[in-house]
């Protein structure tokens, strides 16, 4: 029996960015909601990457609980850019109004406000930064050699079947990544660790319509808790068993989706405590189907081991 690896990432950034326009103040009280979740992983022996963007890394209550967290073994940090927020501050000429990407800078400025999180993470958590993903999940082979060129290991922004094309930042739409491959690959010398997404026919959260659709003509599931349910959750476990060239499961969420308010889909305390219901009835299956908790870090380790 082969081992396998549950991973845990969390975009973890600033209150309900879902709703954020250029200008605004962007607050960070979610921080205080994520020791809750922290504890749950510990309890399955799981380990979460929180990919640290520019306003979260500034965030006392998080840098203190991570600090204790990283002295236990249980936590990762890792680098998550939005390039709107994250200086030095680049105004880019273009005909949309979407939150821009960060490959539509000059490769200079994303090279700068790369380096800037970089460090800010390096000295406030103490800790060398070796996992990323990139800012509304886009990258290209310029951001691939940034990444390699400051000594990222990994990379977890590919979404295999999704298509961001129609997702607009300032001069054109996002990446699609319809046809990547669900496995790892390695890009100019980092190691990509997709999300797990796999095409099926299941009941999806959401309008009468959506579960209709998701029922009959199938949709492409998330091991998340944003719109997907745990049932469906764990029909992707389950069809995990079957695949020979996967042996991770990467299961995602947002550090503001833990606070009520924090995001569009968990308003309530009550969506909460149900978004936290559901993730420990996955947690709990994928620890029966024998999944191991590791961090990015580490299964970079064990899969540089096995080569």
């Amino acid at each position: 029996m082969k081992d396998k690896y549950f991973l845990i990432t969390v975009d973890t950034e600033g209150d309900n960015l879902w709703q954020y326009k250029a200008g605004e103040i962007i607050e960070t009280k979610n921080a205080d909601f994520i020791p809750p979740f922290q504890s749950l992983c510990e309890r399955y022996d799981f380990k979460p990457v929180y990919l640290t963007n520019y306003e979260m890394a500034q965030n006392e209550s998080f840098i203190n609980h991570a600090k204790e967290w990283l002295s236990k073994g249980t936590c990762e940090i890792g680098v998550h850019l939005h390039a709107w927020n994250n200086p030095p501050f680049y105004e880019l000429k273009g005909t949309h109004s979407g939150n821009p990407y960060l490959i539509e800078y000059p490769e200079d400025i994303m090279r700068a406000k790369f380096s800037v999180i970089y460090e800010l993470l390096k000295t406030n958590f103490s800790i060398t930064p070796v996992s990323h993903r990139a800012g509304r999940w886009a990258m290209n082979d310029l951001y691939f050699q940034i990444l390699k060129d400051f000594n990222i290991k990994v990379d977890c922004s590919y979404t295999p079947g999704v298509n961001w094309s129609q997702n607009m930042g300032i001069t054109q739409g996002g990446v699609d990544y319809s046809h990547e491959p669900r496995c790892v690959q390695i890009i100019n010398g980092v190691m990509e660790i997709p999300a797990t997404i796999r095409h099926l026919r299941t009941y999806r959260n959401g309008s009468f319509k959506h579960r209709i659709k998701s029922i009959l003509m199938g949709e492409y599931v998330w091991l998340r808790t944003a719109g997907f349910s745990a049932a469906s959750m764990k029909k992707v476990l389950d069809v995990l068993e079957f695949e020979n060239d996967v042996d991770f499961a990467e299961f995602m969420i947002h550090s503001s989706e833990l606070m009520p308010g924090g995001s569009p889909l968990f308003v309530t305390q009550r969506d909460v405590k149900k978004e936290l219901s559901a993730m420990e009835e996955v947690f709990a299956y994928a620890k029966t189907l024998g999944y191991k908790g590791c961090t990015l870090a580490e299964y970079y380790r064990i899969k540089n081991e096995d080569l």
